[in-house]
């Protein structure tokens, strides 16, 4: 098989590539892959990295034991750690060869251009060269227009934070040089499944980069891991280079969950009190309740994505939110119910109980309910927090 006939290039050979591919319930396309990594590149010296998210159908096992006879297939598994980008990151760190490929393991990107991408990365012209389906010669396949349409889309948006001019920066298919990545490591968020983008936009100069068209294929095993968490992940991203540098997104798109929340409590609040004749007291503390259970949903989607609760762990979650919170809504109680029998007008009231428990509800639920800040160590021995 194509995978053995490396095991004899490694005693004098120099490293020069790395092919880095994030998986994630990949197991049957393993082989195949490698299969034609191997019959594209024959004179290429080249190791592949795979970084699994802990694949429930045992894809690290398989790499593991294609490993034994293979030693320049290597596989990195992360235990309670999801998400592309990360993943590239990680599998990009451990390697050491001057160039950097990343690309995915479901077969879908052609890599019969992987060569000339090669070609042009060795010319030393350009920090990175991108496979990309909107050049002339590239393409989408097989694919429906609502999913072309979101990937231009994407292209439009990029636009707000690339530090270059890009056809298709929602590519997974690319190399890199080793200098211009290790320019940019420590500037990248590391979110979500767009790389590529993060990437450019972290870097502080223009990037020099060539495009190569390659026409995108039909996934042929598994599941595509394309849902709405991507859509949104790939605005957290942009908006992280866009304010990222002044506040911290976390706490930013908290206050936008939090905002949510006030527009929740006000409408809760104005349906019960002032169109069904509940009492001020009973319509607060009903708008209390529904406002504090749809910002644990919205945060725990939102807010805290990657540490987010599920299964029974989502109940048990909604139950410490609301006891973390019960200080700051016993706070929301008093204050707006003094003001209003002080003559204050109901939602201006109601406005100042709020802001009261919205500087208790960040810090104690971001601890109580999610944990503290995860801890990275990055390559020179610092730790830098998620």
């Amino acid at each position: 098989m194509a995978i053995a006939a490396q095991t004899l290039m490694t005693d004098t050979a120099e490293l020069e590539l790395s092919i880095v591919v994030p998986t994630f319930n990949e197991r049957a396309n393993v082989r195949e892959l490698l299969d034609r990594l191997h019959a594209v590149l024959p004179s290429t010296v080249f190791e592949v990295v795979f970084v699994d998210d802990d694949s429930p159908d045992g894809t690290a096992d398989v790499i593991r034991q294609i490993a034994r006879t293979a030693p320049l297939v290597r596989v990195i598994q992360r235990i309670g750690r999801r998400g592309l980008a990360s993943a590239g990151l990680e599998g990009m760190l451990s390697s050491s060869a001057p160039y950097i490929a990343i690309m995915d393991a479901d077969l879908q990107h052609d890599e019969s251009v992987l060569p000339v991408m090669i070609e042009k990365i060795r010319s030393g012209q350009y920090d990175l060269v991108v496979g990309s389906r909107n050049v002339q010669g590239g393409g989408m396949g097989a694919f429906a227009r609502e999913r072309v349409a979101l990937s231009q889309l994407g292209r439009r948006i990029s636009q707000l934070v690339s530090q270059c001019e890009l056809s298709d920066p929602m590519s997974g298919f690319f190399i890199l040089t080793r200098d211009f990545f290790n320019q940019v490591m420590r500037r990248t968020t590391g979110v979500g499944f767009k790389i590529l983008l993060d990437l450019v936009a972290s870097s502080p100069h223009p990037v020099r980069v060539a495009e190569v068209p390659y026409v995108f294929r039909t996934r042929q095993h598994g599941e595509s891991k394309l849902d709405i968490n991507v859509g949104v992940e790939y605005l957290y991203l942009i908006s992280d280079k866009l304010v990222g540098t002044w506040l911290p997104l976390r706490f930013v798109v908290f206050c936008l969950v939090g905002f949510a929340g006030v527009a929740v409590h006000l409408g809760v609040l104005w349906l019960l009190y002032r169109r069904m004749d509940f009492s001020f007291s009973a319509a607060l503390i009903a708008a209390i309740i529904v406002a504090m259970v749809g910002n644990f949903a919205l945060n725990n989607v939102l807010t805290y994505r990657d540490r987010r609760r599920r299964g029974w762990r989502l109940v048990t979650g909604l139950l410490l939110f609301c006891a973390a919170c019960s200080v700051g809504s016993v706070s929301n109680y008093a204050v707006a119910k003094f003001l209003v029998a002080s003559g204050i007008w109901w939602p201006l009231a109601s406005l100042c109980g709020l802001a009261i428990a919205s500087v208790w509800n960040f810090g104690a639920t971001g601890i109580v309910i999610w944990g503290p800040p995860q801890r990275t160590t990055l390559p020179d021995g610092r730790s830098a927090s998620t």
